[in-house]
């Protein structure tokens, strides 16, 4: 074989391998669109325009002041009242955010309640962190965690997402363990199981006929995860790029996420009590 006709050989089999990528391609955006086209006649498209349309408003001061944040504090954080403030201020404004959408002491408001606390603990273990006070923000947002977890309940039992939550936080242990030293060894295992206590619970709640609510509570907890995972590897185990970023964007998108859950959680309250009572009433038949 000629180098010639080597070359116009290798030439047309570029061709044919471009010409089956760009049907390919072709192939998965058509999928893509047809999937778009179906999810936006859904009832959970119009479901969600109904909330956007509803809450947006109400969440332009937290947008605002974390675009502030990153616009400051984009790449790094300093120890400062200055720094303290700006990164508190987003997540005061969802306090605020749910104090617009209510908060009051009967039974119907619990959930909100438990995640108004959450919220309040977040922003005190945040100060505490931009002062290198670590340990004490590590136990206020435990706390936190611990508010969360009660709000999201211990109903339904997932199992399979609880044997998930265990070995993710065994191996984010592992992975971060030979950074570890002091009080550290026992602190940092028990945030961690916490905080996969926290993802746990939120991510049982979610089924086949959960509202988006409880989805957004589980988002929100995997991103939450994240964020504080990224902090341990960066301080205990070695640098990563881009921390700041990371850590900062994923932690305010999951506590926004989880502020979020709270609308609707009335309706909520009222459904899941109306089905105790069914599934008591159903059970006390059977008795007799």
């Amino acid at each position: 074989m000629s180098p010639s006709r080597y070359r116009v050989v290798t030439k047309a089999d570029d061709i044919e391998i471009d010409w089956l990528r760009e049907k390919r391609i072709l192939k998965t955006a058509a999928k893509m669109s047809k999937m778009l086209a179906a999810y936006m006649k859904s009832e959970l498209f119009e479901e969600q325009k109904r909330v956007l349309k509803s809450v947006g408003p109400k969440l332009v001061p937290f947008f605002k002041t974390v675009a502030v944040f990153f616009v400051l504090f984009g790449e790094t954080s300093s120890n400062t009242f200055f720094c303290c403030m700006m990164k508190c201020l987003p997540i005061l404004m969802l306090i605020y955010f749910v104090l617009l959408d209510g908060v009051n002491m009967t039974e119907a408001y619990a959930y909100t309640r438990k995640i108004f606390a959450g919220l309040i603990f977040s922003v005190i273990g945040d100060a505490l962190l931009v002062f290198e006070h670590f340990e004490l923000g590590l136990l206020s947002f435990a706390i936190g965690h611990i508010c969360y977890t009660m709000a999201f309940g211990f109903t339904p039992r997932d199992y399979t997402k609880l044997l998930i939550g265990l070995v993710a936080g065994c191996l984010a242990y592992a992975y971060i363990a030979p950074g570890l030293q002091g009080i550290l060894h026992v602190l940092v295992p028990l945030y961690i199981s916490l905080i996969f206590l926290m993802a746990w619970r939120a991510g049982a709640r979610v089924g086949k006929l959960s509202r988006w609510t409880k989805q957004s509570s589980c988002a929100g907890a995997l991103l939450f995860c994240i964020s504080d995972f990224t902090i341990a590897v960066n301080k205990f185990t070695h640098p990563v790029p881009y921390s700041h970023t990371i850590i900062m964007s994923t932690y305010y998108a999951a506590q926004m996420l989880i502020a979020l859950s709270v609308v609707d959680s009335q309706v909520d309250a009222v459904v899941e009590q109306s089905l105790r009572l069914s599934e008591s009433a159903t059970k006390s038949e059977e008795s007799y």
